[in-house]
């Protein structure tokens, strides 16, 4: 399953790590630079005016630091933090709950935003609009709606999929934004950074190496520097060197681009099983085994990013970039 892929952007039970790593301000937090900007100038905005900052929405592939950044705001605004998930908040007391014990200009930050139930969301519209929400007393005809006033705070929603926003709920954002795949020089960084508070040493060429294959992803490049970290120490090496790297990232099969075996087996099914391609996804996803959601949500958008495969009408199609990088001969008709 995808949760135990180490080159899966979702967070695992190992990446509790990443709280006594994460950055506190933005001057620690490497790449996203347009929205840092954006964000800094806001933030100095609303608090010169002495007001919450606007509700911030951050949406991106699974990884990429929509947890750290909320952190990295609340600390800038100088105010506490509450942090829960869409799929926590079960009924519309919970969120009411938890609305009602925030402070002024709080921020509170729901993480897969997209999967609040519909009663749930209907509470936030006018709490986050106008600071308050409507709750029912009694039942019946002697029911009657009480007004709950709420202190101005600022909500931060995280997602990895927009699109199942509703337009209500996206509407009432006053700030969104996008954050994309980190460059390789990028990811430099935060190896360097991450295996310096792991207390140990990293080539120049160690951490390049991790960083190519961490797919763009921070989360994939800590889990990275913590498994070669583990190989250097059995094979007593006090630094990662690139032949450390290049040890581990092999035994984790994880090849020079960070496709892992379950990235190859889809490719490798499109190319022997189909011919090359077309084939469309229900057929693929019978013939691998894996979810008709997972291979949508998880594999294909870094094979797209690759060039690996294309989508067309018919089906998925294998590109000659993937015969290349899979070292099999490809012929005009895409058949091998």
């Amino acid at each position: 399953m995808d949760n135990e892929r180490i080159t899966s952007g979702d967070f695992l039970r190992e990446d509790e790590f990443e709280a006594t790593i994460r950055p506190r301000r933005f001057d620690e937090y490497v790449g996203q630079t347009q929205v840092k900007k954006n964000l800094s100038v806001f933030i100095e905005a609303a608090k010169k005016r002495g007001e919450a900052l606007d509700h911030v929405l951050l949406y991106g592939p699974p990884g990429l630091g929509k947890t750290t950044l909320a952190g990295i705001i609340a600390s800038e605004m100088g105010v506490n933090i509450r942090i829960t998930s869409g799929p926590a908040i079960e009924k519309a007391a919970d969120i009411a709950g938890i609305l009602s014990n925030l402070n002024e200009m709080d921020v509170l930050f729901i993480d897969e935003i997209h999967r609040l139930n519909k009663s749930v969301e209907e509470i936030l519209y006018p709490a986050m609009e106008d600071f308050s929400f409507d709750i029912i007393m009694g039942k019946g005809p002697a029911a009657r709606s009480l007004r709950i006033d709420l202190p101005k705070f600022t909500l931060i929603g995280a997602t990895t999929r927009a699109g199942l926003l509703s337009a209500p709920l996206r509407d009432r954002f006053g700030v969104i934004n996008r954050l994309e795949l980190y460059s390789t020089e990028e990811l430099m960084l935060i190896v360097r950074r991450t295996a310096g508070i792991l207390k140990f040493a990293i080539s120049e060429e160690g951490a390049r190496e991790i960083a190519k294959r961490s797919r763009g992803t921070p989360r994939i490049a800590n889990r990275l520097v913590k498994r070669a970290r583990d190989f250097a120490e059995v094979y007593g090496s006090d630094v990662i060197s690139e032949e450390i790297a290049k040890t581990a990232l092999k035994a984790l099969d994880i090849d020079s681009l960070g496709l892992d075996l379950v990235d190859r087996n889809v490719l490798l099914c499109i190319i022997k099983k189909f011919g090359g391609g077309p084939v469309g996804l229900e057929t693929l996803s019978a013939a691998t085994g894996e979810d008709v959601t997972t291979i949508e949500d998880v594999y294909e958008p870094y094979l797209l990013q690759l060039g690996f495969i294309n989508k067309t009408p018919r089906g998925r199609v294998a590109t000659p970039a993937a015969y290349k990088h899979l070292g099999i001969p490809f012929s005009e008709n895409g058949k091998n």
